[in-house]
C-alpha cells in the first residue's frame, strides 16, 4: 500500500506528518523488533506500518536494521541553539531578529567563523522561545502574560463573591454643554455572572459612585434588583476610591471582607474584566461618536460628525442593555441559562439588609456632633432644612451625606443613632447662578490658559536641522552689527518704537571737559 502522494499534501499537512513520523517510529519500530526476536515479524506488518507512518517501506526496515545494531534511529546533529546572550541581544534590540543577526554576523566575521543565517536563527527562535518569551523580549512583561493560561475558580454560591470595577465608556456624550466619556462603576456575581448594580458619573468616579453602586447592589425593591443580598467577600483593585474610608467603613459595618488585589494583576479579577470587555463590543460600540470606531484616514474615524448622545440618554440605554443581559444573555458555561435563570435555580439564602441600615453605613460619616438652630443646621458652610426639624431646636445629630453629593444629608439622633430624616440645602442657587459661575470659572482657565501658552512659546528656542554631527545651533542667526545694536537698545532701556516721531540726535559736539558716557575720560596732556 503506497503512501499518499506529498504533492496532494498542504504544507500544515507535511509538517503534521513529519511530527507524526518523529513521534511515532521508535514505538513503531520497537514493537517490529519484539515480532522480529519471537519470529513472527512478516513483510505485511512493516507495509502496515510504513503505511501508517506514511513513509516507504525502505524507510521502515533501515530503521529496523539500526534497532538491531543498537543505533539510534535519528542521527544527532548540531545545531544553533539560542543562548542567553542572544537572549540578551533580542531584548537589546526590542525583538528585532534582523538586528540580531547582524550583530552576530559581525562577531562572526571578527572571529573567522562561519556566520548564521537569518532564516536559521528564525528558526531557532521560534523553536526555542515560547511565544509569551518572545513578546515578552519584545514588549515587556504585560505582553508576556498575556500568554500565560490562568485556572478558573470553582463555583461557589450566589453573593459568595462579588467583583468591582470603574470603566470609562469609549463614547462621547453631552454632559453641562460639553463632550464627555463617562464612566460606569458597577459589582458583578463571580458564581452567576450577574450585574448586581452599578453607578454613572460624567467625570472619573469617586468614592460617593462606589457607595452609590453598593446601595444598587444590596437592595432589590422599590426599582431596584431583582438580586440583592450582601455578599461574602468582594474583589477590588487599589485604586484610591476604593481603598478610602468610607467604602472601607461601610463594607466593614456589614461584615464584607475586602480582597485587595496587587497592582497590574487583572487576570485575578476575570469576571468584572471579561464584563468591561462585553460592554464594549456588545453595547458601546453599537452607539453614536465611538471613539475606536473605524478609521477613516490617519485622523478621522467614521461617524465623529454625529450628533452625540445626552448624558440622560446614555444612562437610560445603559439601563436598558443591564437589564437585558442579566435576563436574555444566555452563557454557554452555565448551561446556556441567562444570569437570571442561574441567580433565580440558586437556593442560597439572601443576606439581606433595610433601607434604615444602608442609610447609616453606605454614606460617609462626619466626625463633629452638630445642633439644630433655628435656621436648620450648618454643615460645610451650609444651612440645610426639613419639616420634620420642627420643634427639635437644640437636639444634638450626627450627619451621613454622600460625597460630593451635598444638596441632602441624613441626619441621625447623637443619642441612639436613630434615623430622623433628610434634610435638603437651604437657599439652593439657581441653575443661571450656577452655569454664570461656571461661564466664569471656564473663562479664567482660558484666559491663564492662553497666558501660559503665550509664555511657553516665549521661553522655546529653536534650533537648526542637522544632517552632521555638531554641537546644536539656534535657528534664529544674526549678524554681530544686530546683535551689538540689540545690546545698546536693551541696556539703554528704550528701544525706536519709544521714542518720539519728532526727535532729532543732538549733533553739536560737547565741550571737552565734559564726561560723554561710553568714551574715555580725556588726560590732563588732551585738556
Amino acid at each position: 500500500m503506497k503512501p499518499p502522494d506529498p504533492e496532494d499534501l498542504t504544507e500544515e499537512d507535511l509538517a503534521c506528518r513529519r511530527q507524526a513520523q518523529r513521534e511515532l517510529m521508535g514505538p513503531a519500530v520497537r514493537f517490529l523488533l519484539q515480532l522480529s526476536q519471537r519470529g513472527e515479524l512478516t513483510t505485511a506488518h512493516v507495509e502496515l506500518s510504513a503505511h501508517t507512518l506514511g513513509v516507504h517501506v525502505r524507510t521502515v526496515w533501515r530503521n529496523l536494521a539500526r534497532a538491531r545494531l543498537g543505533e539510534p534511529l535519528h542521527r544527532s546533529r548540531d545545531r544553533f541553539e539560542i543562548t542567553d546572550s542572544i537572549r540578551t541581544l533580542l531584548a537589546y534590540h526590542r525583538g528585532n531578529v534582523k538586528a540580531v543577526h547582524r550583530e552576530l554576523a559581525q562577531e562572526a566575521e571578527t572571529s573567522g567563523a562561519t556566520p548564521v543565517s537569518l532564516s536559521t536563527l528564525h528558526r531557532a527562535i521560534k523553536r526555542d522561545l515560547t511565544p509569551g518569551d518572545r513578546a515578552g523580549l519584545k514588549n515587556g512583561l504585560p505582553a508576556s502574560r498575556g500568554h500565560d493560561p490562568h485556572l478558573r475558580r470553582p463555583l461557589t454560591a450566589r453573593n459568595e463573591e462579588w467583583e468591582g470595577d470603574h470603566k470609562q465608556a469609549p463614547v462621547w456624550v453631552w454632559a453641562n454643554d460639553r463632550l464627555v466619556k463617562p464612566w460606569v462603576t458597577w459589582f458583578c456575581d463571580c458564581h452567576t455572572g450577574m450585574i448586581m448594580g452599578w453607578a454613572v458619573t460624567p467625570h472619573f468616579p469617586h468614592r460617593g459612585s462606589i457607595l452609590a453602586a453598593l446601595r444598587s447592589c444590596i437592595l432589590h425593591d422599590d426599582g431596584y434588583g431583582p438580586a440583592g443580598g450582601l455578599p461574602t467577600r468582594i474583589r477590588i483593585d487599589r485604586g484610591k476610591d476604593f481603598l478610602s474610608r468610607a467604602v472601607q467603613d461601610a463594607l466593614g459595618a456589614f461584615a464584607v471582607q475586602v480582597d485587595v488585589l496587587p497592582p497590574y494583576t487583572p487576570h485575578l479579577k476575570g469576571s468584572i474584566e471579561n464584563l468591561n470587555r462585553a460592554a464594549t463590543s456588545m453595547f458601546f460600540a453599537t452607539l453614536p461618536r465611538y471613539t475606536h470606531a473605524q478609521k477613516l484616514d490617519s485622523r478621522h474615524h467614521s461617524g465623529e460628525k454625529d450628533p452625540a448622545l445626552t448624558f440622560e440618554g446614555f444612562v437610560e440605554l445603559f439601563a436598558q442593555w443591564v437589564t437585558t443581559r442579566n435576563a436574555d444573555h444566555t452563557m454557554a458555561g452555565y448551561g446556556d441559562l441567562t444570569p437570571l435563570q442561574w441567580w433565580n435555580s440558586e437556593h442560597t439564602p439572601l443576606r439581606e439588609v433595610s433601607a434604615e441600615d444602608l442609610h447609616a453605613f453606605l454614606l460617609e460619616g462626619d466626625r463633629s456632633t452638630r445642633v439644630i438652630n433655628g435656621h436648620g443646621i450648618r454643615f460645610k458652610g451650609r444651612d440645610y432644612m426639613a419639616g420634620w426639624m420642627t420643634g427639635r431646636s437644640g437636639t444634638r445629630v450626627h450627619i451621613r451625606f454622600q460625597p460630593h453629593h451635598l444638596d441632602q444629608i441624613e441626619i441621625f439622633d447623637a443619642d441612639n443613632r436613630r434615623h430622623l430624616g433628610t434634610a435638603h440645602l437651604a437657599d439652593q442657587a439657581t441653575d443661571e447662578q450656577i452655569e454664570q459661575v461656571y461661564q466664569a470659572r471656564a473663562e479664567r482657565s482660558r484666559r491663564v490658559r492662553r497666558d501660559l501658552r503665550r509664555a511657553e512659546t516665549r521661553r522655546r528656542r529653536r534650533f537648526k536641522a542637522h544632517t552632521t554631527t555638531g554641537p546644536a545651533q539656534a535657528d534664529t542667526a544674526m549678524t554681530r552689527k544686530e546683535a551689538a545694536k540689540e545690546l545698546r537698545t536693551r541696556s539703554s532701556g528704550r528701544t525706536a518704537d519709544d521714542l518720539p516721531s519728532d526727535y532729532m540726535p543732538r549733533r553739536i559736539t560737547p565741550p571737552g571737559r565734559w564726561a560723554v558716557p561710553g568714551t574715555s575720560t580725556p588726560t590732563e596732556e588732551e585738556t
